[in-house]
């Protein structure tokens, strides 16, 4: 319940409109990691959701390149008659509707996407309708972020990672990630040392390995690289093996970091529980929107865990800046910057939040248009 500053006047922000796009991405250079292989381009599923009032929330969600098909189509068969003429700013009201409709089928995975995307535009839509950006409607605990440069770069030429790294630099980073996970190891340790002597000591340096490693070889392989002083390695096995990640953690003798492959809070506590993760990291666009993401947050802050985030760095920066416990945020090559008005800037190698009301990204739609799935299939 809203109330009008001028005439005191109590109402209700219904929601009238929900539409949704399933835009195919091409990205600038082939990028590869350890368990998804070549990706050329990616996916992003938007939901415009329109009030009676007249504001429009957006929200959005992504894929490596396969499923936003299923994802919009969850969104325009099943929630959006689920959530048409409701309330807008009940969003936990919302949120457990659309998880209880479609938690048979669900428990997370496209489920968790498709919800993902609706909150982030019912987020928004608050923020607008309250004239606040959210990370202040969250809970405003800092203007600032410190991201860090997440190189795609498996299989890279050894000159391509050394002349992404000097440009991140350049750029302003002061940490970069960079991936693991070659057929053999002494690879990766050969590449991490040659980014390392890069960078020098000051600069932080992250490594991932998509999953890519058993038990054992994640044990080894984390032995090898505290030579480097690697800041974390994030998801050395795969998400489900909570005892293996803690394991890998405490016998390999450094901080691990995962969740972008967890898309419950169910998962993030079993993880978080077990011991297994020094850094949490929830996507906001695949583990519930924000609502999950901050449910995330809090559960890793009363276990004294920072949080750190995967992808659409443009949202994770309000997210960030409204917890006290942020680590640092990742920015990729699956951004979305050229479509984007006046993206968020980095000064002095922080990210900057913008007082936008909220989340304030807005789209260059016409130029977006190009790669709308819809328009192209009407065309053929």
């Amino acid at each position: 319940m809203l109330t009008d500053h001028v005439t005191g006047r109590k109402y209700t922000v219904m929601i009238r409109e929900v539409n949704t796009y399933h835009y195919q991405i091409p990205l600038h250079r082939t990028l590869t990691d350890a368990t998804h292989g070549e990706m050329t381009h990616f996916e992003v599923v938007m939901v415009k959701i329109t009030s009676e009032e007249g504001p429009v929330g957006i929200g959005y969600t992504y894929t490596i390149g396969a499923g936003g098909t299923a994802i919009r189509s969850l969104i325009d068969d099943v929630i959006k008659p689920l959530i048409l003429y409701e309330d807008a700013e009940r969003i936990e009201h919302l949120w457990e509707k659309m998880w209880w409709r479609m938690h048979y089928i669900g428990r997370g995975g496209l489920v968790s996407f498709a919800i993902s995307a609706v909150d982030i535009a019912l987020w928004d839509l608050r923020g607008k309708m309250a004239e606040q950006p959210l990370w202040k409607l969250l809970g405003g605990s800092s203007r600032k972020v410190k991201p860090y440069a997440g190189g795609i770069d498996l299989y890279f030429p050894l000159e391509d990672l050394i002349a992404q790294t000097e440009k991140n630099l350049e750029e302003g980073f002061k940490a970069v990630k960079m991936k693991v996970g070659r057929e053999n190891l002494y690879e990766d340790i050969e590449r991490v040392e040659a980014v390392r002597n890069k960078i020098g000591v000051d600069i932080d340096l992250m490594v991932d390995a998509n999953m890519r490693w058993k038990v054992d070889t994640g044990i080894k392989a984390a032995r090898a690289l505290r030579e480097y002083d690697v800041f974390w390695l994030e998801e050395p096995t795969i998400p489900d093996d909570y005892e293996g990640h803690m394991r890998i953690e405490r016998e390999g003798g450094i901080a691990v970091a995962a969740g972008e492959n967890l898309h419950t809070i169910y998962e993030f506590k079993h993880m978080i529980e077990k011991g297994g993760i020094s850094f949490p990291e929830p996507d906001v666009a695949n583990c519930g929107g924000i609502t999950g993401w901050m449910r995330v947050a809090r559960f890793a802050y009363a276990h004294n865990r920072v949080v750190t985030t995967h992808g659409v760095h443009e949202l994770h920066l309000h997210l960030l800046a409204a917890v006290p416990n942020s680590s640092y945020l990742e920015l990729h090559g699956f951004g979305l910057e050229r479509f984007m008005k006046d993206p968020p800037p980095m000064e002095e190698g922080y990210m900057l939040v913008p007082d936008t009301p909220g989340h304030g990204v807005q789209f260059e739609w016409e130029v977006l248009e190009e790669y709308n799935v819809q328009a192209a299939s009407h065309q053929l």
